[in-house]
């Protein structure tokens, strides 16, 4: 089973991964939106370079197919992508794959993946994206690791240094967080602060 980081950092480009995979992150997503192909190669190759000097596990949101390119070890895919997705070809290529779920039958389509881990967000209202789904609270947490297993169960939304002891407690193994981080006025810091926090379930 994989063992993943606690404090999983959501990133939009290069430039963010580079900035804070050196002050201890182990678990980094690069989720680039609206790159143009080159550019976004770009921005997978760089990530994956600071990554690998310093042990950061790389997830690769969305685009599975570069990540095969590049020699990628994760993938994370939303509902969409998973229905377009070649999930034979990922597995052939050995990326290890996460799935985002909002509701029983998003989790029962991830499950039927046999994915590495499964996502289950927003827990709280989040700032980065309109979602059509309210926020999830930590009780649904929960249910869904009574439905998964030992399967790595990730939380997401509306999660900051504070509040995250909650997500814990309710089942997560993990904490993904962006805005908290990425919008925070001095991302260094808040990035420490987070490793601090998550010490206690490392």
């Amino acid at each position: 089973m994989t063992r993943l980081d606690p404090f999983y950092l959501i990133v939009d480009d290069a430039e963010t991964a580079e900035l804070l995979v050196p002050v201890g992150v182990k678990l980094l997503q690069l989720r680039a939106k609206d790159m143009d192909p080159e550019r976004l190669r770009d921005a997978v190759r760089r990530t994956k370079a600071v990554c690998t000097v310093h042990g950061c596990t790389l997830v690769v949101n969305d685009h599975w197919q570069l990540a095969i390119e590049e020699g990628c070890d994760f993938v994370h895919l939303g509902q969409e992508d998973l229905a377009e997705a070649d999930l034979v070809a990922i597995r052939a290529a050995g990326l290890r794959l996460g799935i985002s779920t909002h509701d029983r039958a998003e989790l029962a389509t991830a499950l039927a993946a046999a994915p590495d881990y499964v996502a289950l967000g927003p827990i709280w209202e989040t700032k980065l994206k309109a979602m059509k789904w309210a926020p999830q609270t930590p009780a649904r947490l929960t249910r869904w690791r009574e439905q998964v297993g030992d399967l790595p169960l990730v939380a997401i939304g509306g999660i900051t240094a504070e509040n995250l002891p909650q997500v814990f407690e309710a089942g997560a193994d993990v904490a993904a967080v962006v805005t908290d981080v990425t919008r925070h006025a001095d991302p260094e810091a808040r990035t420490r602060q987070w490793l601090a926090a998550t010490a206690p379930w490392r």
